[in-house]
C-alpha cells in the first residue's frame, strides 16, 4: 500500500484530482462573491490564494510531468495548503474571539506584488473578517476552509511520508 501512494504521484490523473478540487474551490469562491454577494475580507483573499497555489502545483505536473515539475508540485502542495489552514485557523479565531474590537485584520493585501490592483476581481478584499455571513452545517466558510486545508495537508503529509518510506526501502 505504501508503494501504490508512493507511486501515485508520478500518475497524471492524480495531479489532475488535487488540480480540479482547487478549481472547484476558486469557482465555489467567486460564486460565493459574485453570485451571492458575500464580499471577501483579506484573510478569505489570503485563504484564496492558498487555494491558487495548490491548483497551480496541480496543473503544473498534470502538464508537465516530469521529477522537477514533480517536486515543485510537491513544493507549492504543501506550503500552499500548510499556509491556508494556519490562514484559516487565524480567521476562525478572528470570527469567535470574546471581544472582537480588539480583533483586526488587515484592509489592503499584503502581497510581494499588488495582485489586488492587477486583477482587483479576484484579489481585492471588500469585507470584514469578523463578519459571519455564511454557514453550513453549523460551520462557518473559514471553519470549512480548516477541513479544507486539513485535508489537503493530510494528504500531502502522507504521500510525502509514503514516497520517503518507498524510497528509503530500496
Amino acid at each position: 500500500m505504501i508503494r501504490t501512494l508512493a507511486q501515485l504521484t508520478e500518475n497524471k490523473s492524480a495531479w489532475g484530482v488535487l488540480f480540479f478540487s482547487a478549481l472547484c474551490l476558486e469557482l465555489s469562491a467567486l460564486y460565493f462573491q459574485y453570485g451571492m454577494g458575500l464580499e471577501p475580507c483579506i484573510m478569505c483573499i489570503y485563504q484564496r490564494t492558498a487555494v491558487l497555489g495548490v491548483l497551480l502545483s496541480g496543473l503544473l505536473v498534470y502538464l508537465i510531468n516530469n521529477t522537477l515539475t514533480r517536486l515543485l508540485g510537491f513544493i507549492g502542495w504543501g506550503v500552499s495548503a500548510i499556509w491556508g489552514l494556519f490562514i484559516a485557523i487565524e480567521h476562525v479565531d478572528i470570527q469567535t474571539a470574546a471581544n472582537p474590537f480588539f480583533v483586526t485584520c488587515e484592509i489592503v493585501p499584503n502581497f510581494p506584488v499588488p495582485l489586488h490592483d492587477w486583477v482587483p476581481a479576484f484579489f481585492a478584499a471588500t469585507g470584514d473578517c469578523g463578519d459571519i455571513d455564511w454557514s453550513f452545517l453549523s460551520l462557518s466558510m473559514p471553519q470549512w476552509m480548516i477541513v479544507i486545508f486539513g485535508a489537503y495537508s493530510l494528504v500531502f503529509i502522507g504521500v510525502l511520508l509514503c514516497r520517503l518510506i518507498s524510497h528509503h526501502r530500496v
